[in-house]
């Protein structure tokens, strides 16, 4: 029986323990094993996987030593075949039609700031899942827990996404942006130059979430009336028990197991009137221990004839599968497809994030 590909079906494995939303160190294990496979030398591995020494090599152990000694010899590793046929069931119609219309994602997060994978490794992730586009989108600088960058990391950001873009398959480009803390004053957290710069800008509010609603709608319409805003991220700021759709664990830095937070309040109605106003997106954000707005806001949003965009917040790649879940709760609540921004060609989407630095179209 011919040897499959041990290094893919380790990095499989891991894509699935991320869409699982299983613990961080099981996901390691199988990618670090994956790193060290992909470096030996062709004939010491099957050497070794003769030998029975493949988890004497630094991280490789035993259960990750077993998969690759049966994916040498033909087999679909057992812990693979496991993950597959567990691994959920296909969506359903208006959800599904949904899901198929979605070119990329607008909001996913690297090891720059604290996304637990390189940015190639999200990139290719996309590619294998059909997407067009990925808008990478690391924290600002004052989200200091998730390692924010400054203007002179983001700079350094930028010439690194432009080399990837050179060397990634065509039909396919990572979109720069960032996640930038909408401030207790509504301005956010990065040099205007460099919000100008980007592609596509997700804001969204991380500290003070129990400020009064008069404060806190001042502080989002504020953000929203900013031209270099394109998305108002995770709207509510709220944190749900991941188990509620079926997954569990943390799977990247600074997100809890089963940790809980109630939603901020605010006006709901003047800033979902003022994301129509300016042109913004509203975030359906799409993870599992997020499922922001909820669905009674996103019909409220709806109504009043927002614009959205459904996004991951992946911080690894086998979260950039988790669409999904948020085109089951877009379909739930009657999301029309053409007024999900992530369904739109690229540049299509880039006309519309540069209409709100240049309100009188694109090209002025």
């Amino acid at each position: 029986m011919a040897a499959r590909d041990p290094v893919a079906d380790l990095r499989r494995i891991a894509f699935l323990l991320e869409r699982a939303n299983e613990a961080t160190y099981r996901v390691r294990a199988f990618r670090s094993a994956a790193a060290t496979v992909a470096a030996l030398p062709p004939d010491e591995l099957g050497e070794r996987a003769a030998e029975g020494t493949l988890s004497k090599l630094s991280g490789v152990g035993d259960v990750t030593a077993r998969c690759v000694a049966e994916s040498l010899a033909g087999e679909v590793p057992a812990y693979l075949r496991r993950m597959e046929t567990t691994e959920g069931v296909d969506l359903a119609g208006a959800a599904a039609q949904l899901r198929e219309a979605l070119r990329g994602d607008c909001h996913t997060h690297s090891d720059w700031s604290d996304g637990g994978s390189p940015i190639e490794e999200m990139a290719l992730a996309a590619v294998e899942l059909g997407h067009e586009y990925l808008v990478l989108t690391d924290h600002s600088p004052r989200l200091t827990v998730a390692r924010g960058l400054p203007p002179a990391r983001l700079r350094r950001q930028l010439d690194h996404v432009a080399r990837l873009n050179d060397a990634l398959p065509d039909g396919f480009r990572i979109l720069t942006g960032i996640e930038v803390d909408i401030l207790a004053d509504g301005s956010l957290d990065q040099e205007d130059a460099l919000l100008e710069r980007l592609d596509v800008v997700v804001g969204s509010v991380h500290s003070n979430l129990r400020d009064p609603s008069a404060r806190m709608t001042r502080r989002m319409l504020a953000a929203i009336a900013n031209p270099h805003l394109d998305i108002l991220g995770h709207l509510t700021g709220r944190k749900v028990p991941a188990a509620a759709v079926g997954v569990t664990g943390a799977g990247d830095r600074g997100h809890r197991r089963g940790s809980t937070r109630p939603p901020s309040e605010f006006d709901v109605e003047a800033v979902l009137g003022a994301c129509v106003e300016h042109g913004k997106a509203v975030e359906i954000n799409a993870r599992p221990d997020r499922l922001d707005p909820p669905k009674r806001m996103l019909t409220v949003a709806v109504e009043a004839g927002c614009l959205f965009s459904i996004d991951t917040d992946a911080h690894a790649p086998g979260q950039l599968d988790w669409l999904r879940f948020g085109c089951e709760r877009a379909a739930l609540c009657g999301v029309p497809v053409d007024r999900v921004v992530n369904t739109w060609p690229v540049e299509q989407l880039l006309d519309w994030t540069r209409s709100h630095q240049h309100p009188g179209g694109a090209d002025q």
